[in-house]
C-alpha cells in the first residue's frame, strides 16, 4: 500500500541570506571605491550607509522567514543590489556636486530606503494572502483613478519640470502615480480574470484575427482614453506609455489572442501621431531623439550620450568621471551616470539584474495556481521590465525620452516606495505558489462557500460565453447555408442555352 505526501520543497532562506550579504558586500565595496578616487580616503559615511542598509535588508529577510518562508529567494538580493548601487552613485554625484554628506541626495534617498522596505515588510506581515486583493477590483480602479487626478487638483498640485505629477502637502512632496500603477495593476488583474473567456471567446474572425465584439472594445478604449488624459493633462509621456503599454500587455496575457496586441498598437500609434501633430512638449521631445546635437534644443541627451561614450567598454572607474555634468544625473540619467562610470560591461551588467528580476516575477506568475495571482504577478513583473525599457532605451536614444525614473535606481522616495511594494507582493504570491498544500492556511467555511459561488459564477460566465460564441457561428453557418440555398435556386431557374452539333443537325 503506498501512501501520497506532499513534496516539501526546499524554502530557499539560506540562499537568499548568503546572496542578500553578498549584494551588501559589492555596495560597501562601490561606496569605499568611490570615496578612494574623490578623496583618497575610505568614506566616514561609509558605517552609517552600509549599517543602515545592512540591518534593514536583514530584517525583510527575518520577516520573509517567518511569513513568507517559501517566496522566491532572488527577488530580495536583486532589489537591494539595486536598491545600493543606486544609493553609492547618488552619494557620488553628490560629492562631485559639492555637497556634504549630511545634506546632499544620499542620505534623504537612504531615508527612503528605510521607510520602503519596512512598509514592504508590513504589506508583507498583513497580507497573508494575495487573493484578498480581489475583492477589492473596483476599490482598486477608483483609488488608482483618484491619485492619478491628485495632481490636477489647484491647491496641492504641482508642476515641476514641465510635468503636473507631484503634490505638495506641509513641504512634502509625492507623486502619487507610483502608487497608482499598483492599484490599477490589482483592477486590471481582478477584472479580466472575470471577462477573459468573453474576451477571448466571443467575437468574429477577420484576416486570420479573432476580432473582439464592439461592446468588449470598452476596457481598451478606457485604458486608451486615461493614457491620452494623462499625456495632455499632466504633460508626461513616460505614465501615460506605462499605463497603457501594461494594461495591453496584461489583457494578452488573459485572452492570448494576437488581435488584442495588434489593436493596442493601433491605438498608441495613432495617439502619439496625434499628440506630436498637437502638443509642443511632444514635439521637443521627438526632436531630441531624432538630432540630440540640433542648436537651440536642450543638450541634456547629448551630454549623457557624450558621457557614456566617454565611459567607453569598461568605465573611468567610480568617482573617476564627469556624471554631474549632466542635468538630473542622480534621477532621470543615472543610467547615463552608470554607463559613464562602469562603461557598458557595467551598465549591461545591470540591465541582467533587471532581467533577471522580470524573469523571477514572470516564473511567480507561470507557478501561481489560480488566475488572479497569474495576471497579478504577470503584471507587477511587466511593469518593472518595461519602465526600466522605456527609460534605458530614451537615454540610449532607443526611443523618445520620458521622463521615468529607473527602478531602484533613481533619486526619489516615490518611485522607490512603490517598487518594494511591488516586491512585497511578489513574495507574497511566491510564496503563495510554492508552500505545500499541507503547509496552506484553512479557509473558514464562509469562505469556502464563498470561493465555491465565486467559481460556479466563473463557470457558469465560462459556459454562457461557449454558448454564445457557437450561437454565433451556428447563425453565420445558417446565413451561408441560406446563400447557398439562394444561388442555388437562381441558378435553376436561369433559362439554358444549347448548342447542337453539327451531326445532331443532320440527323
Amino acid at each position: 500500500m503506498s501512501t501520497v505526501t506532499d513534496v516539501r520543497p526546499p524554502t530557499g532562506r539560506f540562499t537568499e541570506l548568503l546572496l542578500l550579504l553578498f549584494a551588501i558586500a559589492i555596495v560597501l565595496v562601490a561606496y569605499a571605491n568611490v570615496g578612494l578616487a574623490t578623496t583618497g580616503s575610505i568614506p566616514a559615511g561609509i558605517v552609517v550607509q552600509g549599517s543602515g542598509l545592512l540591518i534593514i535588508s536583514l530584517g525583510l529577510h527575518l520577516v520573509i522567514r517567518h511569513v513568507a518562508k517559501y517566496a522566491d529567494p532572488l527577488l530580495l538580493p536583486i532589489a537591494t543590489l539595486l536598491n545600493g548601487l543606486g544609493l553609492v552613485m547618488i552619494y557620488r554625484i553628490d560629492i562631485g556636486q559639492g555637497f556634504d554628506a549630511g545634506n546632499g541626495a544620499a542620505t534623504r534617498q537612504l531615508l527612503w530606503s528605510v521607510l520602503s522596505i519596512v512598509l514592504a515588510g508590513a504589506v508583507l506581515w498583513i497580507l497573508r494572502d494575495h487573493r484578498i486583493l480581489r475583492r477589492y477590483t473596483f476599490t482598486a480602479m477608483a483609488a488608482g483613478f483618484a491619485l492619478l487626478l491628485l495632481p490636477m487638483l489647484p491647491v496641492i498640485g504641482q508642476t515641476v519640470n514641465g510635468s503636473r505629477l507631484w503634490i505638495s502637502i506641509g513641504g512634502f512632496t509625492f507623486q502619487p502615480g507610483e502608487i497608482a500603477k499598483i492599484c490599477l495593476t490589482v483592477f486590471f488583474a481582478g477584472y479580466l480574470v472575470q471577462t477573459r473567456d468573453a474576451l477571448s471567446l466571443v467575437g468574429r474572425r477577420f484576416m486570420g484575427l479573432q476580432l473582439p465584439r464592439g461592446r468588449d472594445l470598452g476596457p481598451i478604449l478606457a485604458a486608451w482614453g486615461l493614457s491620452v488624459l494623462i499625456l495632455v493633462a499632466q504633460r508626461d509621456l513616460g505614465s501615460s506609455l506605462l499605463f497603457f503599454g501594461l494594461f495591453v500587455a496584461m489583457l494578452y496575457l488573459a485572452t492570448e489572442r494576437l488581435s488584442w496586441i495588434i489593436i493596442g498598437l493601433s491605438l498608441f500609434v495613432g495617439g502619439a501621431f496625434v499628440a506630436w501633430r498637437l502638443f509642443s512638449h511632444v514635439q521637443t521631445r521627438v526632436d531630441l531623439w531624432l538630432d540630440p546635437f540640433a542648436p537651440g534644443l536642450s543638450d541634456q541627451v547629448a551630454k549623457g550620450l557624450m558621457g557614456m561614450a566617454h565611459g567607453g567598454m569598461f568605465g573611468t572607474g567610480l568617482g573617476e568621471g564627469y556624471p554631474y555634468e549632466t542635468y538630473f544625473a542622480n534621477s532621470d540619467y543615472i543610467v547615463a551616470s552608470f554607463g559613464e562610470e562602469l562603461g557598458m560591461v557595467g551598465l549591461f551588467a545591470i540591465i541582467m539584474l533587471y532581467a533577471l528580476l522580470a524573469e523571477r516575477g514572470l516564473r511567480t506568475a507561470i507557478g501561481a495556481r489560480e488566475g488572479f495571482g497569474k495576471l497579478l504577478a504577470a503584471g507587477l513583473a511587466f511593469s518593472i521590465a518595461l519602465q526600466a525599457f522605456v527609460v534605458i532605451g530614451g537615454i540610449t536614444r532607443a526611443i523618445p525620452l520620458t521622463g521615468l525614473t529607473t527602478p531602484f535606481l533613481s533619486a526619489g522616495g516615490s518611485s522607490l516606495l512603490a517598487n518594494w511594494i511591488i516586491i512585497a507582493l511578489l513574495l507574497r504570491i511566491s510564496d503563495h505558489a510554492r508552500r505545500p498544500e499541507s503547509e496552506r492556511p484553512i479557509e473558514k467555511p464562509r469562505k469556502q462557500a464563498k470561493r465555491a459561488a465565486r467559481e460556479s459564477a466563473e463557470a457558469q460566465a465560462r459556459a454562457k460565453s461557449e454558448a454564445d460564441r457557437e450561437a454565433a457561428s451556428a447563425d453565420t453557418a445558417e446565413i451561408e447555408h441560406s446563400a447557398d440555398t439562394h444561388s442555388g435556386d437562381a441558378e435553376a431557374q436561369r433559362p439554358r442555352t444549347t448548342t447542337t452539333t453539327i451531326e445532331e443537325e443532320k440527323e
